[in-house]
């Protein structure tokens, strides 16, 4: 399976980088390329030129010897060993004498005519190693001198090496510059795409404002070619909460639909009394509270999975807590919170209705103390967990499920419906949260809830 990086950015950047790689190595080749090819030129032109010069300045004396003083205008052909040299050699008979430059200080052989052979010229063109082990590149042509056709052999060196170290240095210092070019370039083009696909964090920034509750649409200007996806996100945003407003409304409508028909089956029960009676009431009692169940399960599943609705979790428990302590004003409540803020995955409603059930459940049993927690949970899928303890008499164990079905009192000489443990546990399990009751280490019950918080 080939490897494609998932980010945008590392795309766009790494096949503008290759690409600007292939194009400066593509440059450097061509440059390269044609500076040699020139460099070569030039120099073949000047060792040439130096030949014609040399044959123009070297004559044969009556008795049949080379004469002349060649100054060739380059003075490496007066330095020894400079690489740098000319030879004029008699090549037919009745001719004598050789002539050679200052900075020839030994003879350098020359290749037979099958090693090197001539052109239609009378010239030829080969690579020979110099005095101190240069490379030289030698141009030769054979002339007649006199009317006599005795001929000579005249010979111009130039140092090869030399050529080539220039070629060097050009071609180090090109690839240097379009390096640093290069660098630069690969720096702006990032910057640029960068500074280009911000707009594309401002989005997800202000997504992440709406998921968690602080804002209700993506506000702000934005590149035409961004505004239109935003556009869109703006309006499935409103959509969304249109279906949750008229769920609620649904729910709403038939709730109070129901309520009165089923008041009027209690009364009638109530009146009617026996047992027929009593099988009235309890019948419309049960479908009350399965009503009450499953329209709150409808209006939960329709808010749970929504992106709009978030909730701080602290300044809620901190005004529960707060509105306890006035009512039950002998209860001592302590109340720890974590330092960064939790935002609960969920409305501001269900968290008070879990919170407040378990808070009055606690105040209406404790003796004198109550504490109350708010931590992230220590399990690995993002929850946080509301821990309250008191100090009353607690539940057994065996009898803490009995507490949490719907109607169900442990306890007739307190008032109450027996609904709220049942509720807590209904929301919660809609939430796809946790509840737990346990012994607490004030002797009473501890009640953990766990739900899903906004990452």
């Amino acid at each position: 399976m080939t490897f494609v990086p998932r980010s945008l950015t590392f795309r766009v950047i790494a096949f503008s980088t290759v690409w600007a790689i292939l194009a400066l190595v593509v440059i450097y080749t061509v440059i390269a390329t044609l500076y040699r090819q020139t460099s070569e030129r030039g120099f073949d032109s000047l060792l040439s030129a130096h030949l014609f010069n040399l044959i123009g300045s070297v004559g044969v004396s009556a008795a049949g010897e080379l004469t002349g003083g060649p100054n060739l205008g380059d003075l490496r052909f007066s330095q020894p060993n400079s690489g740098w040299y000319w030879a004029v050699e008699p090549v037919a008979r009745g001719l004598t004498g050789e002539l050679r430059s200052p900075s020839m200080t030994e003879a350098i052989p020359s290749p037979s005519a099958a090693e090197a052979p001539f052109n239609i010229n009378f010239q030829r063109n080969y690579a020979m190693e110099g005095i101190d082990g240069e490379e030289l590149e030698v141009l030769e042509s054979e002339f007649v001198l006199d009317a006599q056709n005795r001929v000579g052999r005249f010979r111009v060196m130039g140092n090869r090496s030399e050529l080539e170290d220039e070629i060097g240095i050009f071609e180090w210092r090109l690839f240097t510059y379009l390096s640093l070019f290069g660098i630069g370039m690969i720096a702006i083009n990032a910057a640029a795409i960068l500074l280009g696909l911000r707009p594309l964090s401002r989005v997800r920034a202000s997504l992440a404002l709406v998921r968690q509750g602080a804002a209700q649409r993506l506000d702000g200007r934005f590149p035409a070619e961004i505004e239109p996806l935003v556009n869109e996100t703006n309006a499935l945003i409103e959509n969304n909460r249109r279906i949750v407003e008229r769920s609620r409304t649904q729910v709403g409508n038939l709730a109070h639909s129901l309520k009165t028909p089923l008041a009027v089956l209690l009364n009638e029960g109530r009146a009617l009394g026996g047992d027929k009676g009593r099988l009235i009431v309890d019948q419309a009692a049960s479908m009350q509270s399965q009503v009450d169940h499953y329209l709150r399960r409808a209006r939960v599943a329709a808010q749970r999975d929504s992106v709009v609705y978030r909730t701080p979790v602290a300044p809620l428990v901190r005004r529960l807590v707060r509105v306890m302590e006035k009512l039950n004003p002998g209860t001592q409540v302590s109340l720890r919170l974590p330092p960064a803020d939790i935002v609960f995955a969920g409305e501001r409603e269900d968290l008070e209705e879990i919170v407040g059930n378990l808070l009055e459940n606690a105040m209406k049993w404790a003796r004198g103390m109550v504490t109350v927690s708010l931590a992230p949970a220590a399990d690995a899928q993002g929850r946080f967990a509301i821990t309250i303890d008191d100090d009353g008499p607690g539940i057994p164990e065996e009898k803490a499920r009995e507490a949490l079905k719907r109607g169900r009192r442990l306890d007739e000489t307190k008032p109450g419906t027996g609904l709220g443990l049942a509720i807590v546990a209904d929301l919660v399990n809609e939430y796809n949260g946790g509840l737990e009751l346990e012994r607490s280490a004030l002797g009473g019950l501890k009640a953990v809830v766990q739900l899903r918080s906004v990452q």
